[in-house]
């Protein structure tokens, strides 16, 4: 039996694994020689399509259940090529065509003469004779069941290896995307437009602009305009929960289990505090870092489509 084998960097730890991949198992006994064929796509949930040959459908339940027992997403699409060794045959007579063959003989002595049809002319018309597979014995053909089982298992575990190693590319892209948002958001905090001295500037500049605008503005009304000013310009609240996010990326790139649901939903967390802070910007440099941030986090959502 042999499968293709696939190459996994040594002391890799294999923590996240990717819904990609591809494996092939070549086996064979007295009775036949067959080869698998396992292929992974990226899909909601886990979507098992076989290709079996006639008369393997009494495999189908068991390949089912030992893709659901390794797999938990993916489009799977599994099939068997077979060739049967020295199978027996059995050589049949198809009673209906050897009927309307000696009918039409005989409709043709009697219109044109000539001598009655001979066995060996029956034989040679086309569908009189059958040939067909010999009815197996059952202990063969359960023998076979089980070594063809036994490969699809060694292929099934070759598929899982290459996701994996799919999954350890996809771990090293995805934490540097996840320090690229840390970064990032870091950057922004320590901008200096967000210095209590810039912020006092723009503020008493944008006080200048109301009252320039509306010269009846009391004390009251100013005080509530400027309040709102302060609370629309602040981002505190969205790099404070940025900071937590990436604290739970990373944990869940440690984790020994499918994550790429839970990554999805992070990733769309993400999203949503850099538009916040794009919307909530109100200087070039912080809009800038803010537009940068999404850019990091629309390449991190397409690659967390490929995670298990």
């Amino acid at each position: 039996m042999h499968a293709l084998a696939f190459w996994v960097p040594s002391g890799a730890s294999m923590t996240l694994n990717s819904m990609t991949g591809f494996a092939r198992c070549d086996g064979s006994d007295d009775t036949a020689s067959w080869y698998w064929e396992a292929r992974s796509v990226n899909g909601k949930g886990l979507d098992i399509r076989l290709r079996l040959p006639v008369g393997a459908d009494e495999l189908e339940a068991p390949i089912r259940e030992a893709v659901s027992q390794k797999l938990t997403r993916g489009n799977i699409n599994i099939s068997l090529s077979m060739q049967r060794r020295n199978a027996p045959v059995e050589i049949q007579v198809n009673a209906a065509a050897l009927d309307q063959v000696v009918a039409a003989s005989q409709i043709i002595e009697k219109r044109v003469g000539g001598a009655p049809i001979s066995p060996d002319a029956v034989m040679a018309a086309k569908g009189v004779l059958e040939i067909a597979e010999a009815t197996e014995d059952e202990t063969v053909r359960k023998a076979r069941a089980e070594n063809l089982l036994a490969s699809f298992r060694s292929c099934l575990s070759d598929l899982v290896i290459a996701r994996g190693g799919e999954g350890y590319k996809l771990a090293d892209t995805l934490q540097a995307q996840v320090d690229d948002i840390a970064r990032i958001t870091d950057e922004i905090a320590a901008s200096p437009v967000r210095a209590p001295e810039a912020i006092v500037e723009r503020l008493k500049t944008q006080v200048s602009r109301l009252r320039l605008a509306d010269e009846s503005l009391d004390e009251a009304r100013l005080y509530q305009e400027v309040a709102l000013l302060v609370t629309r310009a602040d981002i505190e609240e969205e790099l404070t929960r940025l900071r937590a996010h990436v604290d739970a990326a990373r944990g869940l790139l440690a984790e020994k289990s499918a994550v790429g649901r839970r990554l999805d939903f992070l990733a769309q967390e993400f999203n949503r505090e850099a538009n916040t802070i794009c919307s909530k910007s109100n200087d070039a440099q912080v809009t800038q870092l803010g537009m940068a941030l999404k850019v990091v986090i629309d390449q991190m959502r397409e690659q967390v489509q490929n995670v298990e």
